[in-house]
């Protein structure tokens, strides 16, 4: 395979122009046009044509310590995102291949090959390698299965069982001989958990107490919650939790808008009281273990026991931050990717 140059071609990009406070607007952003430059040796170009929607991309944008330093002021957008190589100086990528990595809100970006993992689109399309086969999938497998500890007979209940991370969990369990339990927004959320992805029940948290619906749905109480809301929610559910039970803190989407801290939990003496243990969950610490968890997954999607679900915004980088709020609009089903639509007039770089 002939090592080839980009060709003449501009790299339009989006950048944090100013920190947000609650939801993202217009001015939270700039978008810039760069020449794409000639590679070096060992580098590729890899032409975006998915972007993963993830709810920590909220949280990237304040200014305060965290897993991952905070998106300074001026830099492009930090985003995972699936797309091809058209352009290669190196040997591991050869033109045509098929990549995922962190590769900002970007039309095309330039790398060395370091945190890019080669896709088979014959497997799966690409934006499934950003839900289900990607870092939302794995974050299920091993918060389930490391951090929760899940056994076969347990109760688990999940919120945010619609989104990207909820609905793969929810699917594990069922898998795992679990009963299943998922908190949604809205009727036909939780009419897709129990009809297509096999949950045993869900709750509206939208419609009466969750406290009530909880009792009814799991009256032997909760084992393992996996949490990605937080708030009352989270309390609701320590109020119910079993004897040794296992709370999985994946994220708290619902303060992650506010402008002022949130207290903690009120029931958080539920955990002394039940000797039950809390503890929170970063994908990237098993970062030499995503073989495992993809080999895993991509086995229960050949056998059809584990569903899919993507939600394709088409658009621009421009269209990133409205996107990003569908997020928090409860707008979203299943995982949530902005498939780029490029310029047609712009000259692929090849």
């Amino acid at each position: 395979m002939p090592r080839q140059q980009p060709g003449s071609s501009n790299n339009r990009r989006l950048r944090l122009a100013q920190r947000p406070r609650g939801r993202v607007d217009a001015e939270t952003w700039r978008i810039t046009v760069d020449p794409v430059e000639p590679l070096d040796h060992g580098r590729f170009l890899v032409r975006t044509s998915h972007i993963s929607i993830d709810p920590a991309m909220r949280r990237w944008l304040n200014d305060v310590r965290s897993y991952v330093p905070p998106v300074g002021i001026g830099e492009v957008m930090r985003a995972h995102a699936v797309g091809e190589v058209t352009a290669s100086r190196h040997p591991d990528f050869p033109v045509g291949t098929h990549v995922f990595g962190d590769f900002g809100v970007a039309e095309y970006a330039e790398s060395d090959g370091e945190g890019v993992t080669v896709i088979d689109p014959a497997l799966a399309p690409a934006p499934v390698w950003l839900g289900a086969l990607g870092l939302p999938g794995m974050t299920a497998y091993f918060g389930l299965t490391d951090v929760g500890g899940l056994r076969p007979g347990d109760t688990l209940v999940i919120s945010g069982a619609a989104g990207a991370v909820g609905s793969i969990a929810g699917q594990i369990g069922k898998l795992m001989g679990c009963r299943v339990i998922g908190i949604a927004g809205g009727p036909d959320k939780c009419a897709w958990l129990t009809d297509e992805l096999g949950f045993d029940a869900a709750i509206d948290y939208k419609r009466g107490s969750i406290d009530a619906a909880l009792r009814t749905a799991a009256p032997d109480g909760v084992d393992v919650y996996f949490d990605n809301v937080g708030g009352d929610i989270l309390d609701s559910v320590l109020g119910q939790i079993n004897v040794f039970a296992r709370v999985v803190l994946c994220g708290a989407i619902s303060q992650y808008n506010a402008e002022s801290p949130s207290p903690g939990p009120s029931r958080y003496l539920s955990l002394l009281v039940r000797r039950a243990k809390m503890q929170g969950l970063i994908i990237f610490d098993y970062t030499d273990r995503y073989p495992e968890a993809v080999a895993a997954l991509s086995n229960w999607l050949r056998r059809g026991g584990l569903i899919a679900r993507t939600h394709l915004a088409d658009g621009g980088i421009e269209d990133f931050g409205d996107t990003l709020n569908l997020l928090f609009d409860g707008a979203n089903t299943g995982k949530l990717v902005l498939q780029l639509t490029h310029n047609p007039t712009d000259k692929d770089v090849s």
